[in-house]
């Protein structure tokens, strides 16, 4: 299987695993280069790539290693690995880095429920000294005064604003934001698909039709190829010696026919995939499940306004801003003048539109039911949507809510109606 490297990818970890090793007269170079992008856009294997045909050696540590129930541990294993990367370029003469794979995962802090735990503490900590004294990096309990070689740090993540910010500064870390364009999509599927016979007409029709999908889609799609015939294999073998025939088969390993890998079918098969991907955005079952536990833990009914939720953007914090609502009248659905501004506000932010209702008995167990199966983004909708409620459910309460669809999370709460038209 040929596999592709975006050229952007290959010249930027190039330049700056090179530059490590070399002595440039009166200029600092950042020992650690970030890697961060969406999810599933093949950093990891682009990096790889990159260390396979430069002939690098690689040093592997775990964002789930950077936690320990032991304080300290994870910290003594960066420096560990980093003194045996730097021994490794002594003994072999040849280039050598340090990779950390998902570090916002291990050291990022995500939202307020995140604990910040004295190793998270430690490993942000680590990383910044050895940032600012590369050769120098001692194991707790022990110094040795001999100088160490240099060696890059690689780190990937997904969002490096999670990180403690000193650590991600200019001059400590050098970022890089891995978004593959639609040359670089198709160049790497060309060599997902580079078997099946897929002509580059063929693999640009299949990039098209799913343009918005990560890298990992049409890995995850060839895989699913696969299915029909394992699935004939294993009715034809029996479940009961499926077993035995796979694990410990005297016969051998079983061999596939090519399965069909016409455009058409992968199409299909594409569409079911992101069928299966958009019935896990819209369930959102968890959030029916904490505010049913949180109306069983409330001692007391919600209050009737919850202020929005600040909401970090680019580094920034957003808020939106809440209007207080006037009075509507029990015979009237229509919308006052400051509910419509209040929608527009929301969805002018890029946030999106829910309506629940819920009658008086269970609105002291905060047991809200949904009015619309989907988010809705567009005023007219929002708008339609809302009176339709009012009229429908007069005697109950109605809220509104505002959604981050990036986030997956509630920025504001907002109760439009009341029973008997008590606003």
């Amino acid at each position: 299987m040929g596999y592709y490297i975006a050229p952007r990818f290959l010249d930027k970890l190039a330049v700056h695993i090179t530059k490590n090793f070399l002595k440039l007269p009166g200029v600092r170079v950042p020992v650690i280069l970030g890697i961060h992008g969406r999810k599933g856009e093949g950093k990891t294997f682009q990096c790889q790539l990159v260390f396979e045909k430069m002939g690098i050696e690689v040093t592997h540590v775990s964002g789930g290693e950077l936690e320990s129930p032991d304080a300290g541990d994870p910290a003594r294993l960066i420096r560990l690995r980093y003194r045996e990367t730097a021994e490794l370029i002594k003994v072999r003469g040849k280039m050598c880095v340090l990779m950390i794979n998902d570090l916002d995962a291990g050291a990022g802090r995500f939202d307020e429920g995140t604990q910040y735990t004295v190793n998270t503490q430690l490993v942000n900590a680590t990383l910044m000294n050895i940032a600012d004294n590369p050769t120098d990096v001692q194991l707790p309990g022990s110094y040795d005064s001999t100088p160490l070689h240099r060696v890059p740090i690689i780190v990937t993540g997904n969002d490096f604003s999670t990180l403690y910010a000193p650590l991600i500064r200019d001059g400590r870390m050098e970022k890089f934001y891995w978004e593959p364009d639609r040359d670089d999509k198709v160049g790497i599927v060309k060599g997902i698909f580079e078997p099946d016979g897929l002509s580059q007409k063929e693999v640009e029709q299949l990039v098209d039709t799913f343009v918005n999908q990560s890298i990992d889609f049409f890995s995850a799609l060839r895989s699913r190829i696969y299915d029909e015939q394992i699935r004939n294999y294993i009715h034809k073998v029996g479940f009961e010696q499926i077993s035995l025939s796979v694990v410990n088969s005297t016969q051998g390993p079983p061999e596939f026919k090519k399965p069909d890998f016409r455009l058409s079918h992968l199409i299909e098969s594409g569409n079911f995939l992101v069928g299966e991907q958009k019935r896990v955005e819209s369930s959102h079952l968890v959030d029916d499940y904490n505010r049913l536990n949180r109306g069983r833990n409330s001692q007391s009914a919600p209050p009737a306004v919850v202020t929005p939720i600040s909401q970090p953007s680019n580094g920034a914090t957003k808020e939106v801003k809440t209007n207080q609502f006037q009075k509507q009248q029990a015979s009237s659905a229509h919308l006052t003048l400051e509910t419509q501004e209040q929608i527009r506000q929301l969805l002018s932010q890029g946030y999106k539109i829910s309506i629940e209702h819920v009658d008086e008995r269970r609105f002291r167990t905060g047991s809200w039911q949904t009015c619309v199966h989907s988010h809705i983004d567009a005023e007219s909708d929002a708008i339609s949507n809302l009176e339709a409620t009012l009229s429908e459910y007069s005697g109950e309460y109605v809220r509104l809510v505002g959604i981050d669809p990036k986030a997956k999370r509630r920025v504001v709460e907002t109760i439009i109606q009341r029973p008997n038209g008590n606003n």
